[in-house]
């Protein structure tokens, strides 16, 4: 006999943008920014889908959409930067967001990092990774890529993205 979830007096909604949206608006995620050498210059957006995939070999990957700005960037880039963002960050998360920002000018700090690859500064940890592929996802790409090398170990707490808004965590 197979139980059956109690799903309350409400009714379920059936799929829907809206409804994967909704859900979504419920899980805090970490925010990251993700950076690569372009063609004409540093790019780099912010995601909140990084996700760790394997420790052996150590792999994460993250979605980006198509039409992004940053993705003919990451399309062919060979490395990418994964920066995670801390509390007190939440205008450069808010930067990298922005469609049509000036992602790496003033007041952005970064250098150029090991591979080309643009490093932020004052982020609480960073990640160069080689892309070791990207799998279509209707009108996204799911990047897997390889931890090569980067610092754990900076200052503060972490940056979450919930009901819409960057926060910090709570006591």
């Amino acid at each position: 006999m197979t139980a059956t979830p109690d799903l309350g007096t409400r009714a379920p909604q059936l799929a829907s943008p809206d409804l994967l949206r909704s859900v979504f608006r419920r899980h805090a995620a970490g925010v990251a920014v993700i950076t690569a050498r372009g063609a004409s210059g540093p790019v780099g957006f912010t995601a909140t889908s990084l996700t760790s995939v394997s420790a052996e070999p150590p792999l994460l990957s993250f979605g980006i959409s198509t039409g992004a700005s940053s993705w003919p960037a990451i399309s062919s880039a060979d490395h990418v930067g994964v920066h995670i963002l801390g509390e007190h960050q939440q205008e450069l998360a808010a930067t990298f967001a922005r469609s049509g920002a000036d992602r790496f000018g003033a007041p952005t700090s970064w250098r150029e990092g090991p591979e080309g690859v643009p490093v932020l500064d004052d982020v609480l940890a960073w990640l160069v990774c080689r892309v070791v592929g990207r799998v279509p996802a209707a009108d996204q790409r799911i990047v897997v890529a390889e931890v090569v090398l980067g610092d754990p170990e900076g200052p503060g707490r972490p940056l979450l993205y919930h009901q819409g808004r960057f926060n910090g965590l709570r006591d």
